[in-house]
């Protein structure tokens, strides 16, 4: 499955097209050949599988200034545009499925409800979208999976027992949130201090931010709150921490082990898509829904979520007109600020979290009887998965372009300015901090006045002779300095954090130059 998974990718990046769709398709092709055996995944173990790993990373890399900037549309989409999707799937499929009762309806809308980041971000790379979009879509997809797992584990609750108790229910969801929350902080907390105290190196220090998510997930979902806000916020927290308790030779092993796993488990998911179609489908004729009708049932939710998202992307622009008028998008025309919302509503694409959350719903129930509709709930999601990752996956790169919504937000060339201001702070500041702090050595020492002079070329002349421990104990310090002076700069709420991380990243590596210069 990886090697498909890389073949597969590998020529979606050779048409142009994001690689979660052509995984699906390819793994529906593949459910068709016979003779394969079928696959199957314990529902138990599906989430603890893939969630906390997928989620680590996505908070690892999340702007949590960008999010604190725009916490209020965030936090709508999140909860409030989850919750609205998944009753009106409820809704729904109560009017139009013959005995699917309002928790059953709740149970697919919690699967169906939550936007797969992985996919939107793959597709995303086609085209040029604001920072501020960017950053909405990114902190939307994090807390989004964590309020539909709540929905979706109060309406298996409701299904199972046939009752829903709604003192019991507000508890249980403060806990949840507050819990799962607090659970993630404090165990992030911990493992922070063991990386600092604990004489770890780069390999160790990897491996341990491997199974670091898995244990906040675990832990917060052992004392019945939420795993995912505890992987969530344990990431971001993490994540913060990063330059106090990873060295850099660290920070960049990691991440390039986690871009590959992350790669490699997103793949198998999309491929798992494709190839659950076969049992799914046999599931079906033995509960006997005809193929046809549940395809139409699958189509009508699909219209459901995007309908839902297009609506609720409209009313979060009137709202802001009205109440917020100030943090409305800047943009050159009203027509173009209408046409805003609807690519916001068209970025629904289904995915990682929604395949999860079906296969994890139990075979039987507690008493030993089926559990009911398990099959069609499946073969929805499925469906759901397919036609939004194809129909929107394939068409948003092209009405992003088409609608020239983004073409004036001017992030480029606010970036740019950003990235010479940065550049030429970087500079003035370390050529300060040598003055300053080794003015005397400075004097008559051929490679600190070279490098004094040099200071843009990153200490070049000394690729071509030997350097003293002198000479490299000052630029590792001068290194150290220029990280402070950037996460000063960082606080900057206008400054992007995307060109800050950046540049830390090339001070990482050129330490670790430093590091292997004899």
């Amino acid at each position: 499955m990886i090697a498909a998974v890389v073949v597969l990718n590998m020529w979606a990046a050779r048409l142009r097209i994001a690689y979660p769709i052509l995984l699906v398709v390819a793994g529906l092709a593949v459910s068709f050949v016979p003779g394969l055996p079928a696959v199957k995944v314990d529902p138990d173990l599906i989430f603890f599988i893939f969630l906390p790993p997928l989620l680590f990373e996505a908070a690892w890399g999340v702007s949590l200034k960008e999010m604190k900037k725009w916490w209020r549309i965030i936090g709508s989409f999140a909860f409030l545009v989850v919750f609205f999707t998944a009753l009106s799937v409820a809704v729904v499929t109560n009017h139009f499925i013959p005995g699917f009762t309002i928790a059953l309806g709740f149970l697919l809308g919690g699967i169906v409800s939550p936007p797969d980041a992985v996919s939107t971000g793959a597709i995303t790379r086609f085209v040029k979208i604001p920072r501020a979009t960017s950053a909405i879509l990114e902190g939307e997809s994090l807390l989004n999976d964590a309020s539909s797992l709540i929905i979706f584990r109060f309406a298996l609750v409701a299904v199972g027992t046939g009752q829903f108790i709604w003192q019991e229910a507000a508890l249980s969801f403060v806990w949840m949130i507050i819990g799962g929350a607090g659970i993630g902080l404090l165990l992030a907390w911990l493992f922070v201090e063991a990386h600092k105290r604990l004489p770890t190196n780069a390999q160790s220090d990897t491996a341990l931010t491997l199974i670091e998510p898995y244990l906040m997930y675990w832990v917060a979902e052992e004392l019945e709150s939420s795993g995912v806000l505890a992987v969530v916020s344990g990431g971001i927290y993490m994540s913060a921490k990063r330059l106090i308790f990873l060295n850099s030779a660290s920070r960049i092993g990691g991440f390039s082990v986690w871009e590959s796993f992350v790669f490699m488990l997103n793949g198998v998911v999309f491929l798992l898509i494709g190839l659950e179609l076969p049992e799914i489908v046999g599931g079906l004729r033995r509960q006997g829904t005809p193929l046809g009708t549940a395809i139409g049932y699958g189509v009508l939710v699909t219209g459901v979520l995007i309908g839902a998202r297009m609506i609720s992307s409209y009313a979060a622009m009137i709202a802001t007109l009205i109440f917020r008028p100030g943090v409305a998008p800047r943009v050159s025309s009203s027509g173009t600020r209408w046409r805003l919302p609807a690519i916001l509503g068209w970025t629904g694409m289904r995915g990682v979290v929604s395949l999860a959350a079906a296969l994890a719903i139990p075979v039987t129930q507690e008493d030993g009887s089926a559990f009911p509709y398990r099959d069609l709930i499946l073969f929805i999601t499925f469906v759901a998965i397919l036609l939004t990752l194809v129909l929107q996956g394939l068409t948003l790169p092209y009405l992003i372009r088409r609608s020239r919504v983004f073409e004036n937000f001017g992030d480029e060339e606010a970036d740019g300015k950003a990235r010479l201001q940065m550049k030429q702070g970087l500079k003035q500041h370390v050529y300060e901090f040598l003055k300053n702090k080794y003015e005397n050595e400075l004097q008559g020492h051929a490679g600190l006045e070279k490098m004094l002079k040099l200071w843009e070329e990153r200490a070049r002349a000394s690729d071509d002779s030997r350097m003293d421990d002198k000479t490299k104990a000052i630029l590792l310090e001068a290194l150290e300095s220029q990280r402070s002076y950037l996460t000063e700069l960082n606080k900057d709420p206008s400054f992007n954090e995307a060109l800050i991380r950046q540049q830390l990243y090339q001070l990482d590596l050129e330490e670790e130059r430093l590091k292997i210069i004899g």
